[in-house]
């Protein structure tokens, strides 16, 4: 590669010298995301509990960026998000092995028992999504911005859903968590936005992971033909990951307190009545 090839290069990765924190990192939209903010540049710290993936991941992303002569690396930290001594410890790590924290994506999450009634929940099963869905984006939030106000810098990121706009697509206590996090983007985009920090979420339509396939009870086909309102199209975990990578860039250095829905039109149409056919 010439210097001139080699500095276009350079230039397009958006979060070049970037320090970035992703839970639930080692599988999914996390692992997704990990990568390609490593191809843009940034030296991310992957948080998960699934450590076996999580090591394997880091070790392929260390590789990748060595063999391309990068100066990206990747390192994986045992993180379970309901526990805020695990969530202080992931943070510092990222601060201690890289100088600073540019970059929070609190992506872990649950989807919980399918049960619709609410008279079938019960309150351990309702606790179990909230804890990991909504307790761990407070307490992620929570240390990135111990460590960014100082800085005066920074972007949080969370993964909210499309059940997050609407009701009726998941249950109780999935639907009330992403509700819950859209909310608690808001408020600490208002309270952090005087130290310069951004924060904002994206709230994905059903990527067909094994898991989601399995929480609905359908097929590729059932998730992108029956509900999908945007034909000839289907959402990836790249896609979200790209949302992702432009909530942390500076390409939306005046964006805060942003829901950035990833739906094809999904939770602005009614399937059951259109004037404008099939």
């Amino acid at each position: 590669m010439g210097s001139a090839s080699m500095l276009a290069a350079v230039a397009m990765r958006r979060l070049e010298g970037k320090v970035a924190l992703i839970t639930g990192g080692a599988s999914g939209i996390g692992e997704c995301t990990a990568r390609l903010f490593s191809q843009h540049g940034a030296k991310v710290v992957i948080a998960d509990i699934q450590d076996d993936l999580g090591h394997s991941v880091s070790k392929s992303i260390t590789d990748s960026s060595s063999s391309s002569s990068s100066s990206s690396s990747a390192t994986y930290i045992h993180c379970d998000v309901t526990k805020e001594k695990d969530i202080e410890n992931a943070v510092d790590t990222a601060v201690s092995k890289y100088g600073k924290l540019d970059i929070m994506f609190n992506n872990a999450g649950i989807v919980g028992v399918n049960k619709t009634s609410i008279l079938e929940n019960h309150k351990s099963e309702f606790e179990e999504v909230i804890n990991v869905n909504l307790i761990g984006v407070f307490l992620g939030t929570k240390h990135a911005a111990r460590v960014t106000v100082p800085a005066r810098r920074g972007s949080i990121i969370s993964t909210a859903s499309v059940c997050g706009c609407i009701g009726g697509v998941a249950s109780h206590a999935y639907t009330s968590s992403k509700h819950a996090v859209v909310g608690l983007t808001r408020n600490t985009a208002v309270e952090l936005g005087r130290f310069g920090i951004r924060v904002n979420c994206v709230s994905p339509y059903v990527v067909a992971t094994p898991l989601a396939k399995d929480f609905f009870r359908l097929d590729d086909e059932g998730v992108h033909g029956v509900y999908s309102n945007l034909k000839g199209a289907k959402l990836e975990p790249q896609d979200v990951a790209e949302a992702a990578l432009y909530l942390a860039s500076d390409q939306s250095k005046y964006v805060s307190g942003y829901n950035l829905v990833v739906d094809g039109g999904f939770t602005i149409t009614n399937p059951g009545f259109t004037v404008f056919g099939k």
